[in-house]
C-alpha cells in the first residue's frame, strides 16, 4: 500500500463548471474575462482586468497626489497604506512609542495603533520644517543645537 497522497488533475481542477456552449467571441477573444472559466492554458492573472469606476465617482475624487499646505497638512488615518519604509529605532525608542500609545488610549481615550502614531509625528515635523524652515526643531535637532 503506497502512502502518497491522491491529488486531483489538472483535468478534475480546471474542467468545465456548465454544459452551455460559449458564444463565437468569447471563444475565439484573445483576453477572456474574469467569469470566463479557466483552462490549463489560460493565463489568469494576465487577462483579469479591474473593475471600472462609475463615472461619478472618478470626477469627485480629490487629486491622489496634491501637496498640502504647511498648515493643512495630515497625516492618513485608519486606511490602506500602499508605501512602506522600514525604520529601526532603539528599545528605549520602541518603549517610548508603546508609553504614548498606553497614554493616548488612558488619559485621552484614544485608541491608535504605533504606525498611526509615527505618522502623525512625521507630519507635525515636516508642517514644522516647511513653516519654519531654518528655525525648525528637526533642523535644531539634527545639527545638535
Amino acid at each position: 500500500m503506497s502512502r502518497r497522497a491522491t491529488l486531483p488533475g489538472a483535468d478534475e481542477l480546471f474542467r468545465r463548471t456548465s454544459d452551455s456552449p460559449e458564444p463565437a467571441e468569447a471563444a475565439t477573444s484573445a483576453a477572456p474575462t474574469a467569469t470566463a472559466t479557466m483552462s490549463p492554458v489560460a493565463d489568469p492573472v494576465a487577462t483579469v482586468e479591474p473593475p471600472r469606476e462609475p463615472e461619478a465617482a472618478r470626477s469627485t475624487r480629490a487629486p491622489s497626489r496634491r501637496r498640502p499646505r504647511a498648515g493643512d497638512r495630515r497625516p492618513t488615518g485608519r486606511e490602506r497604506h500602499e508605501e512602506k519604509i522600514t525604520v529601526y529605532v532603539s528599545p528605549e525608542e520602541l518603549v517610548d512609542v508603546e508609553q504614548a500609545k498606553l497614554v493616548l488610549r488612558a488619559q485621552h481615550g484614544l485608541a491608535v495603533d504605533r504606525g498611526r502614531i509615527v505618522r502623525e509625528a512625521i507630519a507635525v515635523v515636516i508642517a514644522d520644517l516647511e513653516a519654519k524652515g531654518e528655525d525648525s526643531i528637526l533642523v535644531r535637532r539634527l545639527r545638535g543645537v
